[in-house]
């Protein structure tokens, strides 16, 4: 299941002002991305077969300096965050494909193997 995060929750996450540790998987999308909304039905289908993950969605017009923050160009694009309470997380981000797919930017098996590699 996938939960959409807000600004608030998300600066928690990066201030390490969480309650517990654990390791989410955030999809940072814009509502004009055409790809962003292609790629929501890999990522829904993804988050279901992780049970030790958490999985949220990030729009960026929540906060539109987001991207200079995490380092990353563009949406679609994905982020692991590895959370330890009180501590500033660890975050990993996918590499840009080499060919990306026309439709969703990214495959599933990309998403798969950072995934795996990263956690």
């Amino acid at each position: 299941m996938i939960e959409r995060l807000s600004r608030g929750a998300l600066l928690k996450i990066l201030s390490g002002n969480v309650l517990s540790d654990g390791t989410c998987v955030i999809k940072f999308y814009s509502n004009n991305c055409h790809l962003c909304h292609a790629l929501r039905d890999t990522y829904e289908e993804i988050s279901n077969d992780y049970d030790d993950l958490y999985f949220f969605a990030f729009n960026i017009k929540d906060d539109p300096k987001i991207s200079k923050v995490l380092k990353f160009k563009g949406v679609p694009n994905i982020s692991m965050l590895k959370i330890r309470k009180g501590k500033k997380p660890e975050v990993k981000r996918i590499t840009e494909p080499k060919k990306p797919d026309k439709q969703t930017w990214y495959t599933a098996q990309e998403i798969r193997n950072f995934i795996e590699k990263e956690k």
